[in-house]
């Protein structure tokens, strides 16, 4: 924006809107984002003065971590991102803040503020009242559901003892309603929607599409071929469609020389996370619509009826985290099946990155979460397993991985490639270079500016990481000449997988310098005669 174009968005005087800030100062910085949430919302001006001067202030990792440990100390905040503007050669940070929806925020000391005109004003006595009588909100999962306690399968309701640590079976009900799980009615204790989950055979017959629904697409394919349906209480399911979804994917199995690699195409723990998230934040008012999970060639997607819960977004959900079940998620804790609170998002992301595949994706419609976790990455099969045997002449930083990668496949890298690669500043990127030349991995050519690093000749990855195609399908010809060829015996040479093997060997033979003979696992490539 030019001065002007500010000065017109953001008039002089500050509003029930705007507020202005040259800096954080937690508590006036705390109050103003309270009052926004349980107002209109509206957005903090970081690096404008009060009279409208554009001092500046950047939006650094330093001020993004600032801003939101003030959120993690305030209770319940609207919805909020980040963003820099740039006013007239200066830059500035804008925050802006979502009214919350459900429910109501409060400081770390307990105030509720709200915004009036310029000011942020607590409530108290009778107005304090009436704010919270109008935006109190019971949650959905502590409802009782009518089901007497006693109904319960016994053995469902040891093992949940058991989780907890639990003694005394006379004190279950009692341990139960501390939890959430029941409420003492006049006959005795009924569960509530989140015991129900837990402690009910199928919970489906009282809770409406309280299951996880799976659906199998081939390659290309619109239509399903495979529908199952997984029900139980949610430790089976979380369980039963990890295992079932693992089982469709199968491995990746890769042979380099005389070892053979398993590789996983999704990390179980990423996957299993995933899903109890999906069935431990869904919003279980909405009865018609279950979990779905669906298996693709490329990817598995797993979308959650109900939106994020307030204030997490999926800009901020790594740094940000909300329970809308919160009784759901803490009996999948105690069953080991979830992680603690916050690490959720930070898990799957750093055990995908470990893995040399693409990070999950996540979207949030309003109506449903999904995430989306790829199958295919830019890192082939053969280049990952290479890694794993890299790894054992010594501990490598996981950010180290893709560095290898790409001096496996014949780059000599940089300081500026490196911070391209791993999206770090310069002396990250120096040091990621000379931990891995300390540790024997690179050889430095050159010093200072002018230093590159390639791969150490001793590390020796399969031809196909570090032949170009042309050089590879030259390299297949030689060995065709010399025997005929499987698609095994590709693949024990160059380090590539069967579907690369294949589209290999069928190039040359497409290109007239390969014939193909036999059938199926009979099947050989012998070189033709030059014409």
């Amino acid at each position: 924006m030019s001065k002007r174009e500010f000065a017109a968005a953001f008039p002089e005087t500050e509003s029930g809107l705007v507020e202005r800030k040259t800096g954080i100062s937690r508590g006036p910085f705390a109050d103003s984002i309270v009052a926004f949430s349980n107002t209109e919302g509206g957005v903090i001006l970081i690096g404008v003065d009060d009279a409208g001067n554009v001092v500046g202030r950047e939006l650094t990792q330093g001020l993004e971590d600032n801003v939101h440990e003030v959120m993690s100390n305030i209770r319940d905040p609207g919805r909020y991102t980040l963003h820099s503007l740039g006013v007239d050669g200066r830059t500035i940070t804008v925050l802006a803040i979502a009214k919350r929806r459900e429910g109501f925020s409060q400081t770390s000391n307990g105030r509720v503020l709200v915004r009036r005109g310029t000011r942020d004003e607590a409530l108290f006595g009778p107005a304090l009242r009436d704010f919270l009588n109008a935006r109190s909100l019971e949650r959905f999962e502590t409802t009782d559901i009518g089901v007497p306690l006693s109904g319960a399968p016994k053995v469902l309701i040891g093992g949940l003892a058991s989780a907890f640590g639990w003694s005394g079976a006379a004190s279950y009900p009692e341990r139960m309603n501390e939890c959430g799980l029941a409420v003492h009615a006049r006959a005795g204790y009924h569960l509530t929607v989140a015991g129900s989950l837990h402690v009910l055979p199928r919970p489906s017959d009282k809770l409406g599409k309280a299951y996880i629904e799976i659906l199998r697409f081939r390659e290309g394919a619109k239509n399903y071929d495979r529908r199952t349906q997984i029900d139980g209480p949610l430790r089976d399911q979380v369980e039963g469609a990890t295992e079932f979804v693992l089982d469709e994917l199968g491995t990746e199995v890769v042979i380099l020389g005389v070892h053979r690699h398993e590789l996983p195409r999704i990390p179980q723990r990423v996957l299993r996370e995933a899903i109890a998230n999906a069935v431990a934040h869904r919003s279980y008012e909405l009865k018609g619509t279950p979990v779905r999970i669906e298996i693709r060639p490329e990817a598995v997607t797993i979308t959650s009826p109900g939106g994020l819960p307030e204030p997490v977004t999926v800009e901020n959900m790594r740094d940000q985290a909300a329970a809308r079940n919160g009784n759901v998620i803490r009996v999948l804790r105690a069953f080991k099946l979830a992680e603690d609170s916050g690490a959720g998002v930070d898990v799957m992301e750093d055990l995908m990155r470990d893995e040399l595949l693409d990070p999950p994706a996540f979207a949030d419609s309003g109506t449903a979460v999904t995430v989306t976790l790829p199958i295919r990455s830019a890192v082939a099969p053969s280049e990952r397993a290479w890694v794993r045997e890299v790894e054992q002449r010594g501990l490598i930083q996981s950010s180290d991985r893709i560095v290898l990668v790409h001096a496996a496949r014949g780059e000599e890298l940089t300081n500026s490639r490196v911070r391209e690669l791993l999206a770090v500043d310069k002396d990250t990127a120096r040091a990621a270079l000379h931990r891995l030349r300390d540790a024997g991995f690179l050889v430095q050519r050159g010093r200072r500016g002018g230093a590159s690093y390639v791969l150490d000749s001793s590390l020796q990855p399969p031809a196909g990481l570090r032949l170009g195609q042309a050089e590879l399908e030259d390299l297949v010809f030689d060995m065709a000449r010399e025997a005929p060829l499987s698609n095994a015996d590709v693949r024990d040479r160059t380090g590539l997988d069967r579907p690369q093997a294949l589209q290999l060997l069928s190039r040359l033979v497409a290109d007239g310098r390969l014939a193909r003979v036999g059938e199926r696992r009979g099947t050989r490539y012998i070189a033709r005669p030059a014409s």
